[in-house]
C-alpha cells in the first residue's frame, strides 16, 4: 500500500496511539496560542495544566512524554515560561533526577535477591488482608527511613518478577525459557482467567503498597524532597521533625493500614482479589525449581545483592550521601562483584528509568508555567486572609488539592517559601510559623495520594513497564486511591485541628 507524505506524517505522528487521541493533541497545540491571546495567559495556563493531566490519564494509549513534551514546548514558545525558568526547575530538583537516573537502574541488579525474599513471603503468608497490611507498612517504614521513589522501584521490580513467571507459564513456557510478558498472544485458554485474577492480586498490592510510602513519607524528613527543604528553612533535625508530624501523621497511618484491611476484608474499589490456587502453584513450583537448580555462582550474587541492600539501606538511613549517589553506589558494587561488565548488561538496567526522567524534566517545564504566571497565587492570598486554625486547616486542604493537580514538591515549595517571607517580615509569630510547616507538609503529602501526578513514586509506577502488563491505568489509580484520600484526608486534618 502506497502513501503520500501527509498520509505517512499522520501515521508516523504519535505511532500507534489511536487517531482520536492524536487529534485531540493536535486540537490542544492549536487552541493553545488562541487562548491566550482570547483569555490571557493566567487562564490558558490552566488549561495547559488541564491538557497536561489529560496525557497522564492516557498513558495507556501513549507515553505521556511525547504529548506532554509537544505541550511544554509550545508553552515556552508563545512565552508562558522560558527555558532558564524550565532549567532553574530541574536543578532545583536535581537530587530527584539523579535517584532516577541512578537509583532505579542500582534497584534492577538487586532484583534476584528481591525476588528470592519476596516469594517466600508471598507463598509463606496465605492471607490476603495480612499480606496486604504487610506490603503497606513495609512500605511505610522504608519510605521513612528511604525515600518513596526507591521503595516503589523495589515493590515494581518484585511484582514485575511474579508476573514475568506466572506469565511464562501461562503461555507454555518453561521457567528458563525466552519470553515477552506483555503479548499474550500465546496465553493458553486453561490460563487467561487466572491470569486476569492475577493481574487484579498484583494492582491491589501495588496501590496498597503505594499508599505505603505515602503514609511513612510524610513522616521524616527524609521521606520526600519537599519535607528535607521544611526542615531546613524551620531549622528542624530528625528526631523534632518526626515529633512535629507525629500528632498528624501517627492517626493518618494508623487510619491507612485499617482502610487497607477494610477494603481486603469488604473486598470493594476493586481490592479483595486472592491469589488463585494455580497461581499459587505456579509460584511454589518456581521457586522449588530455582531452589534445586541454583549454583554456586547464583547463590552468592543473591548473598551479595543481600549486603548490598543492607549497605543501601544504612546509607540512606543515615543520609550519608544523596540517594542519587547511594543509587550509583549500589550499581558498581553489584555489578563488580556478580561478574555483570558487558556495557549492555549494565545498559539494559537503565531502559526503565530514563523515559521516567524524560518525563519528569517535562513536567518540571508545566511547574515553570504554574510558577510564572503565578497560578497558585490567588489561592495563597485567599487562605492568608483568615487566622488561627481556620487559617492552618485550610492550609492543609489548599496544599493538598494543588498537590493532586500538580506536584507535592513544587506546591510545598512555593506555600513554605511565602510562609517564610511572611516570618521574616514580622507578618506571622514563630508559633504560626511552625503549625503553618506542618500544615504545608501534612496537606502536601497526604491528600496527594489522590492522583498519579499528586507524588513522584506515584508517577512513576502509572508510567512504569509494569502498569500496563497489570492494565493499571490513571483513572483505575485514582479510582482505587479514593477511599484512601477520603479516610487519610480526613483523619489529617482533624489530627491537625484538635492534636496540634
Amino acid at each position: 500500500m502506497t502513501y503520500t507524505i501527509a498520509e505517512a506524517l499522520r501515521k508516523n505522528f504519535l505511532g500507534h496511539s489511536p487517531a482520536w487521541y492524536k487529534m485531540t493533541i493536535l486540537v490542544f497545540l492549536i487552541a493553545n496560542p488562541i487562548l491566550v491571546l482570547m483569555f490571557g495567559p493566567f487562564v490558558a495556563g490552566w488549561i495547559l495544566v488541564i491538557e497536561f493531566i489529560f496525557t497522564l490519564a492516557m498513558a495507556l494509549k501513549c507515553y505521556p512524554l511525547q504529548p506532554g513534551g509537544l505541550l511544554a514546548i509550545e508553552a515556552i514558545i508563545i512565552g508562558m515560561a522560558t527555558p532558564e525558568m524550565v532549567y532553574h526547575e530541574a536543578e532545583v530538583n536535581f537530587p530527584v533526577i539523579m535517584l532516577l537516573m541512578f537509583m532505579v537502574a542500582g534497584i534492577y541488579f538487586l532484583r534476584e535477591m528481591l525476588l528470592y525474599v519476596f516469594t517466600k513471603i508471598l507463598l509463606g503468608v496465605r492471607s490476603k488482608i495480612l499480606l496486604s497490611v504487610m506490603f503497606s507498612f513495609v512500605a511505610a517504614f522504608l519510605s521513612a527511613f528511604l525515600d518513596a521513589l526507591t521503595v516503589i522501584a523495589v515493590i515494581i521490580s518484585v511484582a514485575s518478577g511474579f508476573y514475568g513467571v506466572y506469565h511464562k507459564v501461562a503461555s507454555g513456557k518453561h521457567f528458563d525459557h525466552s519470553h515477552d510478558p506483555g503479548q499474550d498472544d500465546q496465553v493458553i485458554e486453561l490460563h487467561r482467567a487466572d491470569l486476569v485474577q492475577f493481574r487484579s492480586f498484583l494492582r491491589n498490592l501495588m496501590m496498597h503498597g503505594a499508599i505505603g510510602t505515602a503514609l511513612g513519607g510524610v513522616m521524616t524528613l527524609v521521606g520526600e524532597p519537599q519535607n528535607l527543604l521544611i526542615a531546613e528553612i524551620m531549622g528542624w533535625e530528625f528526631v523534632p521533625f518526626f515529633l512535629k508530624m507525629a500528632p498528624i501523621s501517627m492517626p493518618v497511618l494508623a487510619v491507612g493500614l485499617l482502610t487497607c484491611a477494610s477494603l481486603e476484608y469488604f473486598r470493594i474499589f476493586a481490592y479483595g482479589t486472592p491469589l488463585s490456587d494455580k497461581v499459587r502453584e505456579v509460584l511454589e513450583d518456581y521457586a522449588r525449581a530455582m531452589d534445586e537448580r541454583r549454583t554456586k555462582e547464583e547463590s552468592a550474587a543473591i548473598g551479595v545483592q543481600g549486603i548490598v541492600a543492607l549497605i543501601l539501606v544504612l546509607a540512606l538511613g543515615f543520609h550519608l550521601a544523596q540517594p542519587g549517589v547511594v543509587g550509583l553506589l549500589v550499581i558498581v558494587l553489584a555489578t563488580a562483584f556478580n561478574g555483570i561488565t558487558e556495557e549492555h548488561r549494565i545498559g539494559h538496567a537503565f531502559e526503565e528509568a530514563l523515559p521516567f526522567t524524560g518525563l519528569l524534566v517535562v513536567f518540571f517545564a508545566i511547574v515553570a508555567v504554574i510558577d510564572n504566571q503565578g497560578l497558585f497565587t490567588p489561592i495563597i492570598n485567599w487562605v492568608m486572609t483568615y487566622e488561627g486554625k481556620t487559617q492552618t486547616a485550610l492550609f492543609y486542604c489548599a496544599n493538598g488539592l494543588l498537590s493532586m493537580i500538580s506536584d507535592n514538591v513544587f506546591v510545598a515549595t512555593v506555600y513554605i517559601t511565602e510562609i517564610q517571607e511572611m516570618f521574616e517580615d514580622g507578618a506571622i509569630t514563630r508559633e504560626q510559623f511552625e503549625a503553618l510547616a506542618v500544615a504545608i507538609n501534612t496537606g502536601t503529602n497526604i491528600p496527594s495520594v489522590a492522583t498519579p501526578n499528586g507524588q513522584a513514586a506515584f508517577l512513576f509506577l502509572l508510567t512504569s513497564a509494569l502498569a500496563p502488563l497489570i492494565r493499571l491505568s490513571y483513572g483505575r489509580m485514582v479510582y482505587m486511591a479514593l477511599p484512601y484520600t477520603v479516610t487519610m484526608s480526613i483523619t489529617g486534618v482533624t489530627a491537625l485541628w484538635y492534636l496540634t
